[in-house]
Protein backbone atom coordinates (compact mmCIF):
# COMPACT_ATOMS: atom_id res chain seq x y z
CA UNK A 1 0.00 0.00 0.00
CA UNK A 2 1.38 3.42 -0.96
CA UNK A 3 2.14 6.10 1.60
CA UNK A 4 -0.76 8.22 0.29
CA UNK A 5 -3.22 5.32 0.63
CA UNK A 6 -2.00 4.69 4.18
CA UNK A 7 -2.47 8.36 5.01
CA UNK A 8 -6.00 8.33 3.57
CA UNK A 9 -6.89 5.20 5.53
CA UNK A 10 -5.46 6.63 8.76
CA UNK A 11 -7.39 9.88 8.38
CA UNK A 12 -10.57 7.96 7.57
CA UNK A 13 -10.22 5.93 10.77
CA UNK A 14 -9.48 9.07 12.79
CA UNK A 15 -12.55 10.71 11.27
CA UNK A 16 -14.71 7.80 12.38
CA UNK A 17 -13.08 7.93 15.80
CA UNK A 18 -13.93 11.62 16.09
CA UNK A 19 -17.60 10.69 15.83
CA UNK A 20 -17.25 8.61 18.99
CA UNK A 21 -14.45 9.97 21.16
CA UNK A 22 -14.90 13.53 19.93
CA UNK A 23 -18.59 13.47 20.80
CA UNK A 24 -17.77 12.30 24.32
CA UNK A 25 -15.19 15.06 24.74
CA UNK A 26 -17.56 17.77 23.51
CA UNK A 27 -20.65 16.65 25.40
CA UNK A 28 -18.75 16.11 28.66
CA UNK A 29 -16.75 19.33 28.22
CA UNK A 30 -13.38 17.61 28.35
CA UNK A 31 -11.68 19.63 25.60
CA UNK A 32 -9.05 21.13 27.86
CA UNK A 33 -8.40 17.71 29.37
CA UNK A 34 -7.78 16.35 25.87
CA UNK A 35 -5.46 19.26 25.04
CA UNK A 36 -3.51 18.74 28.26
CA UNK A 37 -3.23 15.01 27.65
CA UNK A 38 -2.03 15.38 24.07
CA UNK A 39 0.68 17.90 24.94
CA UNK A 40 1.75 16.26 28.18
CA UNK A 41 2.50 12.89 26.53
CA UNK A 42 5.38 14.60 24.74
CA UNK A 43 8.03 13.32 27.22
CA UNK A 44 6.84 9.73 26.80
CA UNK A 45 7.58 9.91 23.09
CA UNK A 46 10.96 11.53 23.71
CA UNK A 47 12.04 8.92 26.28
CA UNK A 48 11.03 5.99 24.09
CA UNK A 49 12.67 7.58 21.04
CA UNK A 50 15.93 7.96 22.98
CA UNK A 51 15.67 4.30 24.00
CA UNK A 52 15.02 3.24 20.41
CA UNK A 53 11.53 1.97 21.21
CA UNK A 54 8.15 2.65 19.63
CA UNK A 55 7.09 6.29 20.14
CA UNK A 56 3.38 5.45 20.14
CA UNK A 57 3.89 2.97 22.97
CA UNK A 58 5.81 5.57 24.96
CA UNK A 59 3.06 8.12 24.58
CA UNK A 60 0.44 5.55 25.57
CA UNK A 61 2.33 4.60 28.73
CA UNK A 62 2.88 8.22 29.71
CA UNK A 63 -0.77 9.00 29.01
CA UNK A 64 -1.76 6.39 31.59
CA UNK A 65 0.59 7.96 34.14
CA UNK A 66 -0.78 11.43 33.45
CA UNK A 67 -4.40 10.33 33.75
CA UNK A 68 -3.59 8.93 37.20
CA UNK A 69 -1.78 12.14 38.15
CA UNK A 70 -4.68 14.32 36.99
CA UNK A 71 -7.13 12.17 38.93
CA UNK A 72 -5.11 12.59 42.12
CA UNK A 73 -4.66 16.34 41.65
CA UNK A 74 -8.36 16.88 40.97
CA UNK A 75 -9.14 15.41 44.38
CA UNK A 76 -7.08 18.03 46.20
CA UNK A 77 -9.47 20.31 48.18
CA UNK A 78 -10.02 23.63 46.47
CA UNK A 79 -8.77 22.36 43.11
CA UNK A 80 -10.67 21.02 40.15
CA UNK A 81 -10.24 19.03 36.97
CA UNK A 82 -9.32 22.12 34.92
CA UNK A 83 -6.58 23.11 37.36
CA UNK A 84 -5.19 19.57 37.37
CA UNK A 85 -5.21 19.50 33.57
CA UNK A 86 -3.33 22.81 33.41
CA UNK A 87 -0.68 21.62 35.86
CA UNK A 88 -0.14 18.36 34.00
CA UNK A 89 0.00 20.13 30.62
CA UNK A 90 2.72 22.49 31.82
CA UNK A 91 4.67 19.71 33.53
CA UNK A 92 4.56 17.28 30.62
CA UNK A 93 5.35 19.76 27.88
CA UNK A 94 8.19 21.34 29.87
CA UNK A 95 9.67 17.93 30.68
CA UNK A 96 9.52 16.85 27.05
CA UNK A 97 11.20 20.05 25.89
CA UNK A 98 13.92 19.66 28.52
CA UNK A 99 14.64 16.04 27.60
CA UNK A 100 14.82 16.79 23.89
CA UNK A 101 17.13 19.79 24.44
CA UNK A 102 19.47 17.70 26.60
CA UNK A 103 19.83 15.13 23.82
CA UNK A 104 20.09 17.13 20.58
CA UNK A 105 22.24 14.61 18.76
CA UNK A 106 20.17 11.50 19.32
CA UNK A 107 17.71 12.12 16.49
CA UNK A 108 14.55 12.57 18.52
CA UNK A 109 11.82 13.55 16.01
CA UNK A 110 10.50 16.45 18.06
CA UNK A 111 8.64 18.02 15.12
CA UNK A 112 6.93 14.70 14.36
CA UNK A 113 5.80 14.44 17.98
CA UNK A 114 4.32 17.93 17.95
CA UNK A 115 2.69 18.21 14.52
CA UNK A 116 2.90 14.69 13.06
CA UNK A 117 2.57 13.87 9.38
CA UNK A 118 -0.23 11.83 7.78
CA UNK A 119 2.11 10.94 4.93
CA UNK A 120 4.60 9.27 7.28
CA UNK A 121 2.23 6.89 9.08
CA UNK A 122 3.05 3.20 8.92
CA UNK A 123 0.88 0.12 8.65
CA UNK A 124 1.43 -0.36 12.40
CA UNK A 125 0.02 3.11 13.11
CA UNK A 126 -3.04 2.38 10.98
CA UNK A 127 -3.55 -0.98 12.69
CA UNK A 128 -3.33 0.68 16.11
CA UNK A 129 -5.94 3.27 15.13
CA UNK A 130 -8.23 0.56 13.77
CA UNK A 131 -7.85 -1.48 16.96
CA UNK A 132 -8.69 1.55 19.13
CA UNK A 133 -11.73 2.29 16.97
CA UNK A 134 -13.04 -1.25 17.49
CA UNK A 135 -12.39 -1.13 21.25
CA UNK A 136 -14.14 2.24 21.53
CA UNK A 137 -17.14 0.91 19.61
CA UNK A 138 -17.40 -2.08 21.96
CA UNK A 139 -16.94 0.07 25.08
CA UNK A 140 -19.60 2.58 24.04
CA UNK A 141 -22.00 -0.14 22.94
CA UNK A 142 -21.71 -1.66 26.41
CA UNK A 143 -21.89 1.51 28.51
CA UNK A 144 -23.04 4.30 26.19
CA UNK A 145 -26.46 4.75 27.77
CA UNK A 146 -25.06 5.13 31.27
CA UNK A 147 -22.42 7.54 30.02
CA UNK A 148 -25.12 9.76 28.52
CA UNK A 149 -27.22 9.50 31.67
CA UNK A 150 -24.24 10.58 33.81
CA UNK A 151 -23.32 13.33 31.34
CA UNK A 152 -26.66 15.13 31.33
CA UNK A 153 -28.09 14.20 34.74
CA UNK A 154 -25.33 13.33 37.23
CA UNK A 155 -27.64 13.90 40.21
CA UNK A 156 -30.26 11.54 38.80
CA UNK A 157 -27.51 9.08 37.93
CA UNK A 158 -26.31 8.95 41.53
CA UNK A 159 -29.87 8.84 42.87
CA UNK A 160 -30.52 5.79 40.68
CA UNK A 161 -27.80 3.91 42.53
CA UNK A 162 -25.17 3.97 39.80
CA UNK A 163 -21.50 4.59 40.56
CA UNK A 164 -19.71 7.35 38.69
CA UNK A 165 -16.19 5.93 38.66
CA UNK A 166 -16.84 3.19 36.02
CA UNK A 167 -18.21 5.85 33.69
CA UNK A 168 -15.23 8.12 34.34
CA UNK A 169 -12.87 5.20 33.72
CA UNK A 170 -14.43 4.33 30.36
CA UNK A 171 -14.58 7.96 29.21
CA UNK A 172 -11.00 8.69 30.25
CA UNK A 173 -9.74 5.53 28.58
CA UNK A 174 -11.56 6.33 25.34
CA UNK A 175 -10.24 9.91 25.28
CA UNK A 176 -6.66 8.91 26.12
CA UNK A 177 -6.51 6.10 23.56
CA UNK A 178 -7.99 8.28 20.81
CA UNK A 179 -5.60 11.15 21.44
CA UNK A 180 -2.57 8.86 21.49
CA UNK A 181 -3.33 7.05 18.21
CA UNK A 182 -3.95 10.39 16.46
CA UNK A 183 -0.44 11.65 17.21
CA UNK A 184 1.55 9.86 14.47
CA UNK A 185 -0.68 11.42 11.82
CA UNK A 186 -1.32 14.90 13.21
CA UNK A 187 0.86 15.21 16.31
CA UNK A 188 0.13 16.55 19.77
CA UNK A 189 -0.93 20.00 18.59
CA UNK A 190 -3.27 19.14 15.72
CA UNK A 191 -4.48 15.82 17.14
CA UNK A 192 -7.00 17.53 19.37
CA UNK A 193 -8.41 19.51 16.44
CA UNK A 194 -8.89 16.38 14.35
CA UNK A 195 -10.67 14.53 17.18
CA UNK A 196 -12.69 17.38 18.69
CA UNK A 197 -13.30 19.70 15.71
CA UNK A 198 -15.76 17.48 13.81
CA UNK A 199 -17.79 16.77 16.95
CA UNK A 200 -17.91 20.48 17.83
CA UNK A 201 -19.17 21.28 14.34
CA UNK A 202 -21.71 18.47 14.48
CA UNK A 203 -23.09 19.70 17.80
CA UNK A 204 -23.74 23.11 16.26
CA UNK A 205 -25.91 21.78 13.43
CA UNK A 206 -27.29 18.47 14.73
CA UNK A 207 -31.07 18.67 15.34
CA UNK A 208 -30.99 15.79 17.82
CA UNK A 209 -28.46 14.31 20.20
CA UNK A 210 -28.37 10.98 18.36
CA UNK A 211 -27.31 12.73 15.14
CA UNK A 212 -24.10 14.18 16.56
CA UNK A 213 -21.88 11.04 16.22
CA UNK A 214 -22.73 10.24 12.56
CA UNK A 215 -22.51 13.90 11.51
CA UNK A 216 -19.19 14.25 13.34
CA UNK A 217 -17.85 11.11 11.68
CA UNK A 218 -18.87 12.42 8.26
CA UNK A 219 -17.22 15.77 8.90
CA UNK A 220 -14.10 14.08 10.27
CA UNK A 221 -13.67 11.71 7.34
CA UNK A 222 -14.44 14.28 4.65
CA UNK A 223 -12.30 16.96 6.32
CA UNK A 224 -9.34 14.60 6.61
CA UNK A 225 -9.53 13.44 2.99
CA UNK A 226 -10.11 16.93 1.60
CA UNK A 227 -7.17 18.26 3.62
CA UNK A 228 -4.95 15.41 2.40
CA UNK A 229 -5.95 16.03 -1.22
CA UNK A 230 -5.33 19.77 -0.84
CA UNK A 231 -1.88 19.14 0.60
CA UNK A 232 -0.93 16.99 -2.39
CA UNK A 233 -2.29 19.46 -4.93
CA UNK A 234 -0.74 22.57 -3.35
CA UNK A 235 2.40 21.12 -1.79
CA UNK A 236 1.59 22.29 1.75
CA UNK A 237 2.00 20.32 4.97
CA UNK A 238 -0.62 17.58 5.18
CA UNK A 239 -1.26 17.91 8.93
CA UNK A 240 -1.74 21.65 8.75
CA UNK A 241 -3.97 21.30 5.71
CA UNK A 242 -6.24 18.82 7.49
CA UNK A 243 -6.44 21.06 10.55
CA UNK A 244 -7.38 24.10 8.47
CA UNK A 245 -10.08 22.23 6.55
CA UNK A 246 -11.70 20.96 9.76
CA UNK A 247 -11.55 24.47 11.22
CA UNK A 248 -13.21 25.82 8.07
CA UNK A 249 -15.94 23.20 8.42
CA UNK A 250 -16.57 24.29 12.01
CA UNK A 251 -16.86 27.92 10.92
CA UNK A 252 -19.20 26.86 8.11
CA UNK A 253 -21.36 25.01 10.65
CA UNK A 254 -21.56 28.17 12.76
CA UNK A 255 -22.60 30.16 9.69
CA UNK A 256 -25.29 27.63 8.79
CA UNK A 257 -26.60 27.69 12.36
CA UNK A 258 -26.75 31.49 12.27
CA UNK A 259 -28.55 31.64 8.90
CA UNK A 260 -31.13 28.86 9.25
CA UNK A 261 -33.12 30.27 12.23
CA UNK A 262 -33.67 33.54 10.38
CA UNK A 263 -35.01 31.69 7.36
CA UNK A 264 -37.19 29.22 9.23
CA UNK A 265 -38.82 31.72 11.59
CA UNK A 266 -39.92 31.45 15.17
CA UNK A 267 -40.26 27.66 15.23
CA UNK A 268 -36.63 27.21 14.36
CA UNK A 269 -35.61 29.82 16.92
CA UNK A 270 -37.51 27.92 19.58
CA UNK A 271 -35.88 24.65 18.53
CA UNK A 272 -32.45 26.26 18.69
CA UNK A 273 -33.05 27.83 22.10
CA UNK A 274 -30.46 26.45 24.57
CA UNK A 275 -33.07 25.69 27.24
CA UNK A 276 -35.24 23.84 24.73
CA UNK A 277 -32.30 21.87 23.39
CA UNK A 278 -31.11 21.00 26.88
CA UNK A 279 -34.58 19.87 27.93
CA UNK A 280 -34.98 17.76 24.81
CA UNK A 281 -31.57 16.13 25.27
CA UNK A 282 -32.23 15.43 28.95
CA UNK A 283 -35.52 13.73 28.06
CA UNK A 284 -33.76 11.64 25.43
CA UNK A 285 -31.09 10.58 27.89
CA UNK A 286 -33.59 9.67 30.61
CA UNK A 287 -35.58 7.57 28.15
CA UNK A 288 -32.40 5.82 27.04
CA UNK A 289 -31.34 5.21 30.64
CA UNK A 290 -34.74 3.72 31.45
CA UNK A 291 -34.21 1.19 28.68
CA UNK A 292 -30.69 0.30 29.88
Amino acid sequence: MSYFALAALELTLLGLLSGLAGTLIVLRRRSFFAVALSHATFPGGVVFALAGWNLLLGQAVFAGVLVLLMTLLSRVPGQGRQVASGVVLSFGFALGTLLSSLNPGLGVPVEALLVGSPLSVTATDVAATGAVLVVVLVALAASGRRILFHTFDPVGFAASGFRAWPVELVVTGVVAASIVVAMPAVGAILGVAVIIGPAAAARVIAPRLAWIPPIAAGIGVSGGLIGLWASRETGIAAGGSVGLVITAMFLLALAVRAILPRREGGAARGAADPATVKGRKTAEVRNAAAEA
